[in-house]
């Protein structure tokens, strides 16, 4: 029998989405008062891979990731997700999002996200949240695996990972 322990530390992320640079100004204002100060946020990244979020938020469409620098315990991921919804729907004009906020977390040997839809590769977190993991730390960086949303397989976006995952690792000593 295993012994149990507590969860490891691990590093919060919201990866958003959007159109204009002062909805996401003021979206970022909105999440450090939930979840605390922030220890990275990418640059912002034109963002092409689908045109599914071009009715509702806008084009030309922007990814920024924002790193926390509060732990969290991995086991709030879904009330987390839940709480991202909310701030959607509040930072919402006659019924579209003006952002999409998607959170996840980064240990350092690997990435997930959580997600409102199942799926094979997803397991259900409870409160209608599933999460994945999107990117596994092997060979000194992170790599994709076969379901690994196309944006997130980009060597910009596991750059942006690797910087996070050298402040986790000085953060935790």
């Amino acid at each position: 029998m295993g012994k149990i322990k507590p969860a490891e530390p691990v590093l919060l992320f919201l990866s958003t989405l959007y159109s204009s640079s002062d909805v996401f100004d003021g979206s970022k204002a909105l999440l450090e008062k939930y979840f605390g100060d922030t220890v990275l946020v990418s640059p912002s990244l034109p963002w092409d891979y689908s045109s599914y979020y071009k009715d509702e938020i806008g084009w030309p469409l922007f990814r920024q990731f924002i790193f926390f620098k509060n732990f969290i315990d991995p086991g709030k991921l879904a009330d987390i997700k839940l709480k991202t919804n909310e701030i959607e729907a509040a930072l919402s004009s006659e019924g579209k999002r003006r952002i999409n906020l998607d959170p996840g977390y980064l240990t350092l040997s690997k990435i997930v996200l959580a997600s409102t839809k199942n799926y094979a590769h997803r397991i259900y977190l409870g409160k209608g949240i599933y999460g994945e993991i999107t990117l596994i730390y092997k060979g000194g960086i992170y790599n994709p695996l076969f379901y690994t949303y196309r944006d997130y397989q980009d060597k910009t976006y596991i750059d942006i990972f690797m910087n996070a995952r050298a402040i986790l690792k000085k953060m935790l000593g």
